[in-house]
């Protein structure tokens, strides 16, 4: 069960103490050195600022910024807490992972928003560092701030990480909303320590469903993200209890609530909030891919992972850093 968020001024990152060994500048990949407000780098200059708890290594303000104000309106939505265990079912079918995994592994948890999945890695016994570039980072520390986790803003492509720092690094229904999924994927393996997991979830390109709401999306994405939620207050109840009413009518009620559907795509979640949150992150994001196993083997594949497996929800794919570079076998 989790507490309630602790004031940002009573956040006290984990490990705090290995944090600057584990730290490279995202600029020029050389040390930085911790001060009182952030960290810096003695060899170009760059400065990394902690700002309202949160080190920044990237402009706050970026084009994932609708990720921030979602997370910052749902920001406990999704958390599992006593007799509910949906995002800990959805972490282990989309990636394979168990308890035994994480436990006592040092993790990183890319794009990882309020915390849902760090949430779920650290009660299995995870350190976990989360990372993700909007300000979403800020609610994931406060939601878990009693927990073995720190968050930064950064980029997953220019990560401020030494290389081969994590036992397993994991990434669900994040890397699709980046310009150039398949460079992010591939911009991963090298935090891996040998013998390290990378597992990611990414969007599913082996159906068609979404054609309408990508279209939408060249408008939505556009707007405000306040505007937006405020639209989808009304249209998602509307659309889901057309759904419903449909499927009752005889014979014609399902093939037309399934056009519906198809046309006019929102969340059909059982929880009503959920339903929101869900269909505003289909239509918000400027960025947002759909992939095959096909295409994601051969990115695993050519970062040199092995022992690749898949999830039980399309598209999850987990691979294994080998215990030796192929020059040192």
């Amino acid at each position: 069960m989790l507490s309630g968020p602790a004031p940002i001024d009573q956040l006290i990152p984990f490990p705090a103490a290995d944090l600057p060994s584990l730290l490279r500048c995202p600029q020029c990949r050389a040390a930085l050195a911790g001060q009182d407000k952030g960290y810096a780098c003695s060899a170009c200059g760059g400065r990394f600022p902690n700002v309202r708890g949160i080190v920044r290594f990237v402009d706050e303000s970026n084009y994932a910024d609708s990720f921030g104000y979602q997370w910052r309106r749902f920001d406990r939505t999704q958390l599992d807490h006593a007799g509910r265990s949906l995002s800990e079912q959805d972490f282990t079918q989309k990636t394979g992972l168990q308890p035994k995994d994480l436990k006592g592994k040092l993790v990183l948890d890319v794009g990882c928003g309020m915390g849902r999945f760090a949430e779920v890695a650290t009660r299995w016994g995870a350190r976990v560092i989360g990372v993700d570039l909007s300000a979403a980072a800020e609610v994931a520390a406060q939601n878990l701030a009693d927990r073995d986790f720190v968050a930064f803003q950064a980029d997953v492509f220019t990560l401020p990480f030494a290389p081969e720092t994590f036992d397993c690094i994991y990434s669900m229904g994040v890397l699709h909303h980046t310009p150039d999924c398949e460079k992010a994927v591939k911009a991963l393996p090298q935090y891996l320590k040998p013998g390290g997991t990378l597992a990611v979830w990414l969007y599913s390109g082996y159906n068609r469903w979404y054609r309408f709401s990508d279209q939408y999306r060249k408008i939505t994405h556009r707007m405000s993200p306040r505007a937006l939620h405020r639209f989808f207050r009304v249209a998602v109840p509307f659309f889901y209890w057309l759904d419903r009413g449909l499927r009752v009518v005889p014979v014609i009620g399902k093939p037309a609530a399934g056009v519906v559907h198809h046309v006019f795509p929102v969340n059909r979640h059982p929880d009503a909030e959920v339903r929101v949150l869900d269909t505003l992150d289909w239509y918000s994001p400027k960025y947002q891919s759909k992939h095959t196993y096909e295409q994601v083997f051969r990115w695993f594949e050519g970062c040199g992972l092995e022992a690749l497996t898949i999830g039980q929800i399309p598209v999850g794919v987990r691979g294994r850093k080998p215990l030796k570079s192929p020059l040192a076998q």
